[in-house]
C-alpha cells in the first residue's frame, strides 16, 4: 500500500472519531429513510446495511468505512454551519453509494461484501435490483423534501454525480471484454465510478449550508481527486489485499478480469513482463475454465503485474491524486480545523488496508 503522505504541516486529527461522527449523525436518518420502503425491500435493505442478519435477527454488521458521510457533514462546516446541516446530504450520498453496491455486486458476480453474503446471493437478483432502485429514489427524496433552494442545488449535483457513477460502471463492464485499455481510459472510468460521488459528498453539505458555486466546485475538485486516490488504493487491494481485511477473495479483481490501474499500467509499460502478461490475459479472455484457475495461476499473474511496474505505478498515482486533492483546498476560505480534517481524511484514504 502507499506509504503515509508527507506535508509541511499536519495537525493531529482523530480520523476514527471523524468517521464515527459522520456515521452517528447519518445512521438514524438513513434508517428512517429505509423504513419507508415496502416489504420485503425494507428487510432486504436492512440486511445489506448490516442491521440484521439473513434470518432477520438484529446484527451489528460492518457498515463500511463511512468516508462519504464524514465528508458531507464536514463540508457543511466550511460555511460556518453546524455539521447536522450536512446530514441529509450525507444520507443521500450513502443511499446512492449503496444503490451502486447492490447492482455492482450482482453484475460482477461478487458473493461476499464486508465479510458476509451479498444481497443477490441471499435474497436473489430481483431483490438486489429492486432495492437498489428504491435506494436511488430515496436519495433524491431525502434532499428534495427539505424544500429549499439549497436542496434543489444539492439534488442537481447528486443526480449529475449519479449519472457519472453509472457511466463509470458501464465503462468498467465493457473494459472487461477488451484486450487492451489505455491508462487514460481507466482513469476516466474510475473518475466516473468513484470520483464523482466522493466529489458530491465533499460539497453537498456546503451547498446545503449556502455555499456559493465557486466553493462547491472547489470542494468537488478535492473530492474528485480524492476519489481517484481512493480507487487507486482499492485497485491495489483488489489484487494484493488481505482477504481478512477486505472481505473479498484473494486476487478478486484478477478473478473478474478487471482492467484496473495496476493491470492497465503494467500492460502499457512495455518490456518482457508486460508482453508476457498481455499474452496470458489475452488467453484468459478465451479460456473456458477460467473460473477454475488455481491460486498459483492468479498469483503468477499478480507477480507479472508487479514485475512490469503496475503495482508501483498505481501507488505513485494514489499519492499524486492525493496531493492534487489537498492542494485544491487552498482555493477555499475555511477554518483551519476544518481544513485539517479534510486533509486527515485524505491521508486516511491512501493508507487504509480495506
Amino acid at each position: 500500500m502507499p506509504p503515509a503522505p508527507t506535508a509541511d504541516r499536519r495537525t493531529t486529527v482523530d480520523v476514527t472519531a471523524l468517521l464515527e461522527r459522520g456515521r452517528t449523525l447519518a445512521t438514524p436518518v438513513l434508517r428512517a429513510a429505509v423504513d419507508r420502503l415496502a416489504p420485503p425491500m425494507d428487510t432486504v435493505a436492512a440486511y445489506h446495511f448490516g442491521w440484521i442478519d439473513a434470518q432477520g435477527n438484529p446484527a451489528d454488521g460492518d457498515g463500511g468505512k463511512a468516508v462519504r458521510p464524514a465528508l458531507a457533514v464536514l463540508s457543511a462546516e466550511v460555511t460556518g454551519a453546524a455539521p447536522e446541516v450536512g446530514v441529509p446530504g450525507a444520507v443521500a450520498v450513502e443511499l446512492v453509494h449503496n444503490f451502486s453496491l447492490l447492482h455492482d455486486d450482482l453484475m460482477d458476480g461478487d458473493e461476499q461484501r464486508r465479510h458476509r453474503d451479498t444481497v443477490w446471493k441471499v435474497h436473489g437478483p430481483a431483490q438486489a435490483i429492486l432495492v437498489g432502485d428504491a435506494l436511488f429514489a430515496l436519495a433524491n427524496e431525502v434532499l428534495l423534501e427539505l424544500g429549499s433552494v439549497e436542496a434543489g442545488r444539492a439534488t442537481r449535483r447528486l443526480t449529475k454525480a449519479s449519472r457519472s457513477l453509472i457511466d463509470g460502471q458501464a465503462q468498467d463492464i465493457s473494459y472487461e471484454h477488451r484486450d487492451r485499455v489505455s491508462v487514460e481510459e481507466c482513469l476516466e472510468m474510475e473518475g466516473n465510478k468513484t470520483g464523482a460521488l466522493l466529489a458530491c459528498a465533499s460539497s453537498v453539505g456546503a451547498v446545503l449550508g449556502g455555499a456559493d458555486e465557486h466553493t462547491a466546485d472547489t470542494l468537488e475538485k478535492y473530492g474528485y481527486h480524492l476519489g481517484l486516490a481512493f480507487q487507486a488504493v482499492d485497485d491495489l487491494l483488489g489484487i494484493w489485499g488481505d482477504p481478512d481485511s477486505t472481505g473479498k477473495q484473494t486476487w478478486s479483481d484478477l478473478r473478474q478480469r478487471k482492467k484496473s490501474l495496476p493491470v492497465v499500467a503494467a500492460l502499457a509499460a512495455g518490456g518482457p513482463a508486460s508482453e508476457r502478461l498481455g499474452e496470458i490475459l489475452a488467453a484468459d479472455a478465451k479460456a473456458s475454465d477460467f473460473a477454475n484457475f488455481s491460486e498459483e495461476e492468479f498469483a503468477a499473474r499478480a507477480a507479472l503485474i508487479e514485475e512490469a511496474g503496475g503495482r508501483e505505478w498505481t501507488a505513485d498515482e494514489a499519492r499524486r491524486q492525493h496531493t492534487i486533492a489537498i492542494e485544491a483546498l487552498d482555493a477555499v476560505d475555511m477554518p483551519d480545523r476544518v481544513r485539517d480534517r479534510f486533509t486527515a481524511l485524505a491521508d486516511f484514504v491512501v493508507v487504509r488496508k480495506r
